[in-house]
């Protein structure tokens, strides 16, 4: 299992600013069913849902944002995981833009790629690898999205979701898959020891300018339009 705790660029678990938290929390102190649980639901709700200037940023740079999407939530979980000797790998996957819709609209949504590039973290407990893909959403964000859309119990895509379960997703994790995006995968690029070889053969389709866009003018419209969701009140 030493390759999947191994410290990388991307997974800069030695970094001031992690071991900090480390100390703060005391995870390495708990059993590895608890640890897991507690570094989760930590990535999962005091890292809230929203876009990066990049998928390739490291752990320590998502943290020091403090948002994230399914991509940077993966690295940070993954260094987290590592950093207190839990084995974790990455799977690879692209996802339907349709899932975006509603954090992006207009014309950027048009202009955005068909497939989005997407991940999910396997972590390693008991013999078995559990899928955490539950861990994007912020519960305070997925809340609002239900209370916003009460009617909807089953199927729904948008806003950064895609479930048949919208009423009660798996999100919480006890030794089970959490999903919260798993509907709207649509090609499988298999599983990789590292997010740092993961980006090195899969990268996001957009050219320089629309990256520039993306980057300097769409993140932040998503990230204004995720915010108000919420802040909502119902």
């Amino acid at each position: 299992m030493d390759t999947y705790l191994k410290e990388t660029k991307i997974l800069d678990y030695s970094n001031a600013s992690i071991q900090k938290l480390l100390e703060q929390r005391g995870w390495e102190n708990l059993d590895t069913v608890a640890k897991v649980q507690a570094i989760y639901n930590f990535v999962r709700d005091e890292i809230k849902f929203g876009y990066n200037v990049s998928d390739y940023i490291s752990a320590s740079q998502v943290l020091n944002d403090g948002y994230g999407q399914c991509n940077t939530k993966a690295t940070l979980l993954m260094a987290l995981l590592r950093a207190t000797d839990v084995p974790n790998r990455i799977h690879g996957f692209t996802i339907n833009k349709a899932l975006q819709k509603g954090a992006i609209t207009g014309i950027w949504y048009r202009l955005s790629p068909k497939n989005i590039l997407h991940s999910w973290v396997e972590v390693w407990v008991n013999e078995q690898w559990y899928f955490l893909e539950g861990v994007i959403l912020d519960k305070p964000y997925l809340t609002k999205l239900q209370e916003q859309n009460s009617d909807c119990k089953t199927t729904f895509c948008g806003f950064g979701v895609y479930t048949d379960n919208f009423e009660n997703p798996p999100i919480e994790w006890n030794l089970n898959n959490t999903f919260i995006q798993d509907k709207g995968i649509n090609r499988d690029f298999g599983v990789f020891d590292t997010p740092d070889a993961f980006y090195a053969k899969h990268q996001q389709e957009l050219n320089a300018f629309k990256k520039f866009i993306f980057q300097h003018i769409v993140r932040h419209i998503m990230n204004n339009n995720v915010e108000r969701i919420r802040n909502k009140k119902v």
